[in-house]
């Protein structure tokens, strides 16, 4: 008893899991003060087992959160912080990728397919061809989103037409899909014991099957999918306990058993939310593996005429109002990085790529366009394949790290020029998240191309931080106060625009360019030969 008379107490605490694509993290805040008290992240492995396939194991990802779990609650132990403090655990995941695991095995069917998988692009491609007019927007009226690879209806069609094991699944009535938070709420609450089969209508609204005027799951789509509704899991208020943690006791994580699991929402809501963005018209750029801008606009959904999509912001609790956002996603931000570091190996580590851009501070006329998984926002172009052009004799590996940054930059512009002629108020400067916001260079130049201030909160960890109010809100915990007047003060830094907006504005020219190069590259029709035969 006398080690623990030398705890410190703090309010009540809540902690977050926050599994992105490329990385897994715990994190625990204090409720009264939103600081950061401890975390841990570790990375996920990422596969591509063919050509623009991307997927993930489900039960690395689970393993991950439990290991980041235990080694957070080690380290408050040193920090001589009491565990049970912790009073709520909030989720918030990559959205879209999708899964289909056994209800009485427990047993994932097979590997996550990843929100940035291609593989569906001929089942897209022929889904748009059959609609009136070859319209990708034929569902938009319902889901707010264009027919593309990138949301899971498409991916959970794949896996019941060409994995025999999840066929067989769906037949015997044993198949559950989800995203990654129906499979983490599923797991920790019990699993095949009992697990809550459950999401939130943030990530609901990314599936495709999930009417965001209703806010229920929409048996029209699920019969365009052909998706039987009964695998499809309940879908709840982003703020609402959801069930309790079920850890075994022998885990080191056992301590947090029996904590409310409160908080749901899909990463980039997370972001809007931990931004404090809860009035119409603020808007956040979160740089993660991609990159995206959401702004809200309030109780109604806004249809955009510019290649944004039209999501479900958030929904904290029950009896509250659902609202809504325009998002502009761009597939590829900071797996560019990932790309020249483990592709093309020219740089060991993220911070190797700002020394390098910064030591030459121009491109010299080279454009990166990183269509990896073809174009998302505003273009909506499966087909096409990323691009360097520009090239001549005198470019080198920096001038390449210069304008892998910059593509970040120009996708970022572009989707803020749909936001603002789609809203008719220009955003007057930007609110930045995510992983990349550590990248000063990176900020200026974001500054410099928007011709805007950036502006980035000294806490990077806005998704999570998302999470956790959303979890402490909710009811039934209520230890963190949403109420405008209790939210605490968050201290940024702010980067001004350093170049002239010419300048800016020709080198964007020459973006847009590039742009147009790097389209209608990979079609699924066959190519004649020079002989002429197919």
């Amino acid at each position: 008893m006398a080690a623990s008379s030398h705890r410190i107490t703090f309010g009540p605490l809540v902690a977050a899991i926050d599994q992105g694509t490329s990385s897994t993290r715990f994190l625990v805040f204090n409720s009264k003060t939103a600081e950061l008290l401890s975390h841990h992240q570790v990375e996920i492995k990422q596969s591509f087992p063919k050509e623009g396939w991307v997927e993930e194991d489900p039960k690395e990802i689970l393993q991950s959160v439990y290991e980041c779990m235990e080694r957070t609650c080690e380290k408050l132990t040193q920090l001589n912080i009491d565990i049970s403090n912790i009073k709520a655990i909030g989720v918030t995941n990559q959205r879209e990728t999708t899964l289909v695991w056994d209800k009485e095995t427990g047993e994932p069917l097979y590997n996550a397919i990843v929100w940035l998988d291609l593989r569906t692009q001929s089942t897209v491609e022929s889904l748009i061809n059959k609609t009136p007019g070859r319209n990708k927007n034929h569902l938009k009226h319902k889901t707010g989103l264009p027919i593309s690879t990138y949301f899971s209806a498409v991916k959970l069609r794949w896996l019941m037409d060409n994995v025999d094991e999840v066929h067989q699944a769906v037949v015997s009535h044993r198949a559950m899909f989800g995203t990654v938070d129906s499979w983490l709420i599923w797991c920790l609450t019990g699993g095949k014991s009992g697990g809550v089969h459950c999401t939130d209508v943030t990530n609901a609204s990314r599936t495709m099957l999930f009417n965001i005027h209703t806010m229920n799951w929409d048996p029209e789509l699920c019969k365009y999918f052909g998706i039987p509704m009964e695998i499809l899991p309940s879908v709840r208020s982003s703020s609402e306990i959801y069930g309790l943690m079920k850890i075994s006791a022998s885990r080191k994580s056992g301590a947090l058993s029996g904590i409310p699991i409160s908080g749901c929402l899909g990463d980039q809501s997370a972001a809007l939310v931990g931004q404090m963005c809860f009035q119409d018209g603020q808007a956040k750029n979160t740089y993660g593996t991609g990159c995206f801008l959401l702004r809200n606009t309030g109780a109604k959904p806004v249809m955009s005429d510019h290649g944004l999509l039209t999501t479900v912001a958030y929904k904290l609790g029950r009896d509250k109002p659902a609202c809504y956002a325009l998002e502009g996603s761009v597939a590829i931000a900071g797996a560019v990085v990932r790309w020249l570091k483990d592709n093309l190996g020219i740089i060991g580590s993220s911070e190797e790529l700002e020394k390098l851009a910064a030591s030459v501070g121009t491109s010299y006329g080279c454009y990166f366009v990183p269509a990896f998984s073809g174009l998302y926002a505003p273009y909506w172009e499966p087909s096409a394949r990323g691009i360097i052009c520009g090239l001549t004799q005198f470019t080198n590996r920096s001038h390449l790290a210069f304008a892998a940054l910059e593509a970040v930059c120009f996708q970022t512009r572009e989707i803020l020029d749909a936001m603002n002629q789609d809203s008719g108020i220009p955003l007057t400067q930007l609110q930045v998240d995510g992983g990349m916001t550590s990248n000063r260079l990176l900020m200026q130049l974001q500054a410099d191309i928007l011709c805007i201030p950036v502006v980035k909160p000294s806490m990077p960890e806005t998704t999570a931080l998302g999470a956790a109010m959303a979890a402490g809100a909710a009811e039934g915990v209520s230890v963190w106060s949403l109420n405008p007047e209790d939210l605490s003060e968050v201290t940024s830094e702010k980067f001004e625009p350093q170049i002239n907006p010419e300048e800016s504005e020709f080198r964007y020219a020459r973006w847009k360019k590039a742009v147009e190069k790097s389209k209608n590259w990979e079609t699924t029709q066959p190519v004649a030969n020079g002989n002429g035969d197919n």
